[in-house]
């Protein structure tokens, strides 16, 4: 009775054990941290809930977004997101052309959206604007 108690005991921890391992593999955190350290491009983000923040790194720096819900188009979306990075100190030689890809994935995702950037990003992309 023991015997057969302690092998079900087992194979209960060897299911579990292979339930979070497969759990660690597709968090999409996890992907995120990953791409972080490679310098890749990579957008996390929980499309269903308008509160969550979503991030994205890109070229080892990472982003963070806020959501705004509003009115667009007789229905309510995300109509304003405000950009910053969590490290301006390592926007060191990024440039135009960098944020304008990354504004460009995130109206892939939400098409209504305006989108705000933090100080000094803004500053950069306003005075781009003006020229």
């Amino acid at each position: 009775m023991i015997l057969i108690l302690l092998r079900v005991l087992i194979t209960v921890l060897i299911l579990y054990l292979l339930y979070k391992g497969i759990k660690y593999l597709f968090d999409p955190k996890r992907k995120l941290e990953l791409a972080h350290e490679k310098e890749d491009y990579y957008f996390h983000d929980d499309a269903r809930n308008p509160r969550k923040n979503f991030f994205i790194t890109y070229n080892g720096v990472m982003f963070q977004g806020e959501k705004y819900l509003g009115e667009a188009d007789r229905s309510f979306d995300v109509v304003s997101i405000f950009v910053w990075p969590d490290d301006p100190a390592n926007l060191q030689g990024f440039k135009v052309e960098d944020f304008r890809f990354i504004e460009t994935e995130i109206k892939s995702n939400y098409p209504y959206a305006k989108i705000d950037w933090k100080s000094p990003i803004r500053e950069l992309l306003e005075k781009e604007d003006t020229d």
